[in-house]
């Protein structure tokens, strides 16, 4: 528990709007006194840097990133999750179809092969669930894989836009 004797912590010499205007480049004009001088500085009242530029226009534009013939805007990394959860449900609908399918078929060959139907059940019951988890795994890899490629690639773009060329 708390000690309830205890003193606040003190406060910070300056609000946190002002902090921001003056640890804000030079290059950004501000008028002290408009809020909506703030929103060029990139920083909200409370001094936490806001999001701008392609961080912020994510879910922009989407289409025209679509249809983008120079491959210039990249989607992947807004697709990604869909992509996932695609995957997800499909892996989902396979383990179940697989899993009652060897069941099923396993309760089919009791009635001529007690042995087979019993050895079909079993490996379905062991086999089905860990294939599922493995093709989970693997999904999440893969589609890991691609969004940090394309990360680098936006990184990279990124840097060789702000490089000085001598």
């Amino acid at each position: 528990m708390a000690d309830e004797t205890s003193t606040p912590p003190p406060l910070p010499d300056q609000p946190a709007a002002q902090a921001a205007r003056s640890a804000a480049p030079a290059a950004a004009p501000a008028a002290p006194s408009a809020p909506a001088a703030d929103a060029g500085l990139g920083v909200d009242d409370t001094g936490v840097p806001r999001l701008v530029g392609e961080v912020d226009d994510i879910g922009r534009g989407f289409l025209s990133a679509l249809f983008d013939i120079t491959f210039s805007t990249f989607i992947t990394r807004r697709l990604a999750s869909v992509f996932y959860v695609v995957g997800l449900v499909a892996i989902g609908i396979g383990f179940i179809a697989a899993f009652f399918g060897g069941v099923i078929g396993g309760i089919r060959a009791l009635w001529w092969n007690l042995g087979g139907g019993i050895s079909l059940i079993v490996s379905t019951v062991i086999v089905a669930p860990i294939l599922a988890f493995l093709a989970v795994v693997v999904l999440r890899f893969v589609i890991e894989a691609v969004v940090a490629l394309v990360a680098v690639a936006e990184n990279t773009e990124r840097t060789a836009r702000n490089t000085d060329r001598v």
